[in-house]
C-alpha cells in the first residue's frame, strides 16, 4: 500500500513523493545519518531542475536558506550525514558554523549532483522540522468578556458538581483569557520564518478573508462539547463545538482557506482535509504544564507525554 500511495511532502512549494527503499531503524536524532539512504524523493509537480542553480567557473552552485537549528541534522553525528551526502552526490557542502545564521552552499562539477544534494538536504530539514515542538499557532481568539464569563460559570459548575470524579481539578481548565479556535500549528524557527508567516496572513486577509466576511461580524455560538477518545471515562481533552449564529459556513470557509494556504507554503502540516473548529476547555496537559495553554491543540499530545485522564461522564450530562 505504501508503494501505491507514497507519502507526499511539501518542501518550498514543491510536492515530493517519498518512496521507501528499505526499512530504516530510526531510534533518535543521532541516527539521521541513515535516514536519507533509506528514502528516495521524486518531485511530482514540476521538474526538480527548477532550483536556482548558478553556473560558475568551477562548476555549479546553489544556496539553501534554512534556520540554524536544523544545521545539526544536515551535519549529522561526527559529520557523517554531510560526508555521505557529499560522497553520494559528488558535491561540496558548506554549512555556517554553530550559532551562526547563513545559507548552506552546495557546489559541484555536475548540475544533477547539486540538484540531488539540495533535494536531500531539504528532505532532511523538513523531516526533522516535524520533530520540533510547535512554536506558534494560527487561531481565532475567543477572549471576549461575555465568553470568558460563561466559561468561568461552566468551570465553577463542573468543580462544584463533579469534583469527586476521577482527575477533575481546577488546573486542567483552559485559561479564560486564552480561549481560541485553533486553525493549525506552525514551527517557525527564526525571525525570517515569522515574518514570512505574517506576510502570508496579511495576503490572505486581502485576497479572500475580507471578501468572505463581507464587512459583517461573524457571531458564533457554542453548540455542545466533545471529547477526544472513545471512552468518556478516560478523557484527555474536552472541547467546545462552535457554529455560526446565522447558520452560514463563512467561518469554516475562512479557516479551511487559511489552512490550505499555510500548508501549501510549507509553514503548516496538514492534519485534516477540513479544519475542525473547536475551543479547548479542559486539557490534562495543563495539569503538569502551566504553559500548556500556549500549546493547546486538538491533538492528544506528543508521544512520551505522561497524562492523567479524567472522567467526563458527569460533565457531559451537565450540558
Amino acid at each position: 500500500m505504501e508503494v501505491l500511495r507514497p507519502t507526499l511532502i511539501n518542501i518550498g512549494g514543491r510536492i515530493y513523493r517519498k518512496n521507501t527503499i528499505q526499512e530504516a531503524a530510526y531510534q533518535n536524532e543521532e541516527e539521521e545519518d541513515d535516514f536519507y539512504r533509506a528514502e528516495s524523493v521524486q518531485c511530482i509537480d514540476e521538474p526538480c531542475d527548477g532550483f536556482m542553480i548558478e553556473e560558475t567557473e568551477k562548476g555549479f552552485q546553489c544556496s539553501i536558506n534554512l534556520p540554524s537549528q536544523l544545521f545539526k541534522y544536515i551535519i549529522g553525528k561526527k559529520g557523517e550525514t554531510k560526508k555521505n551526502l557529499e560522497s553520494d552526490t559528488r558535491t561540496s557542502i558548506s554549512i555556517p558554523r554553530q550559532g551562526m545564521e547563513g545559507d548552506i552552499v552546495i557546489t559541484g562539477q555536475n548540475r544533477n549532483g547539486v540538484i540531488s544534494a539540495r533535494t536531500r538536504i531539504e528532505l532532511l530539514a523538513e523531516t526533522f522540522r516535524k520533530k520540533q515542538p510547535f512554536t506558534h499557532f494560527l487561531s481565532f481568539a475567543l477572549n471576549y468578556p461575555e465568553i470568558q464569563e460563561r466559561f468561568l460559570q461552566f468551570k465553577e459548575e463542573v468543580l462544584s458538581k463533579c469534583s469527586k470524579d476521577h482527575g477533575i481539578e481546577s488546573s486542567i481548565f483552559q485559561n479564560p483569557a486564552k480561549l481560541h479556535l485553533t486553525i493549525g500549528t506552525l514551527v517557525l524557527l527564526n525571525e525570517n520564518e515569522v515574518t514570512q508567516a505574517c506576510q502570508l496572513l496579511q495576503s490572505c486577509k486581502e485576497e479572500f478573508l475580507d471578501k468572505i466576511a463581507a464587512g459583517k461580524p461573524m457571531e458564533v455560538e457554542v453548540c455542545g462539547v466533545e471529547y477526544m477518545n472513545d471512552d468518556p471515562a478516560m478523557v484527555d481533552v474536552l472541547y467546545a463545538k462552535v457554529q455560526m449564529k446565522d447558520g452560514s459556513e463563512r467561518l469554516q470557509l475562512i479557516a479551511d482557506r487559511l489552512m490550505q494556504r499555510f500548508v501549501s507554503s510549507g509553514l503548516m502540516l496538514k492534519d485534516w482535509d477540513r479544519v475542525k473548529l473547536h475551543a479547548t476547555v479542559m486539557n490534562t496537559l495543563f495539569r503538569r504544564d502551566p504553559l500548556a495553554e500556549e500549546r493547546s491543540t486538538i491533538s492528544p499530545g506528543r508521544p512520551g507525554q505522561r497524562r492523567e485522564s479524567f472522567d467526563a461522564r458527569n460533565v457531559l450530562k451537565l450540558l
